[in-house]
């Protein structure tokens, strides 16, 4: 299936390059002069190198055919997040490799899809927004409400988010999965 390259999100599965990619992180750059690009960068499933392209906005590219799966996050023993089919109950195990920069939104119970390609996990697709509670924030400082400066938090699953000076320890705040970035209050 072919996609715009305005399209491509993280998490994508991408045939490029006689290899299959997921896209790591996309960044859309309108420069001055010259068209738009996205920048993406992504990592190949079977060798794990990683590479950062170029891709022009009338570029398409060719998303991978996969079969997704509804499954449930249930915890991670150690040696990797196990995942439990939502139709058949079966467990599967997923490395921490195959969830490079996706383990900070992923909280027990989680539903998300993951991505079979030929009857074997390539991937993971986190839903667009998730609820995490702040475990660690500086204090607010009273009157400083209603500015737009931002400061670090610590989520209860170890990424640090940049939250507005209202939002305090104990919290749950809505996170945007494909960049990190506060939406708002739960």
């Amino acid at each position: 299936m072919k996609i715009s390259a305005f399209d491509i999100r993280p998490g994508n599965i991408l045939e490029y390059d006689k290899g299959l990619w997921r896209v790591l992180k996309t960044d859309f750059v309108k420069p001055g002069k010259g068209g738009a690009f996205m920048q993406v960068e992504m990592k190949n499933i079977e060798t794990g190198t990683k590479t950062n392209q170029r891709f022009r906005s009338e570029e398409k590219m060719e998303k991978a055919v996969v079969e997704p799966r509804k499954m449930q996050y249930l915890y991670n023993d150690g040696s990797g997040y196990i995942f439990m089919d939502n139709e058949s109950f079966e467990q599967m195990t997923l490395s921490e490799d195959l969830l490079e920069g996706q383990i900070g939104y992923l909280l027990p119970n989680t539903e998300i899809q993951v991505n079979m390609h030929n009857d074997r996990p390539i991937g993971v697709e986190l839903p667009p927004v998730v609820i995490l509670e702040v475990v660690e924030a500086e204090p607010s400082i009273k009157g400083q409400t209603a500015t737009g400066s931002y400061k670090p938090a610590r989520m209860e699953t170890g990424i640090t988010v940049q939250v507005p000076q209202f939002v305090n320890n104990g919290e749950k705040i809505r996170v945007n999965t494909v960049d990190g970035s506060y939406i708002d209050r739960a």
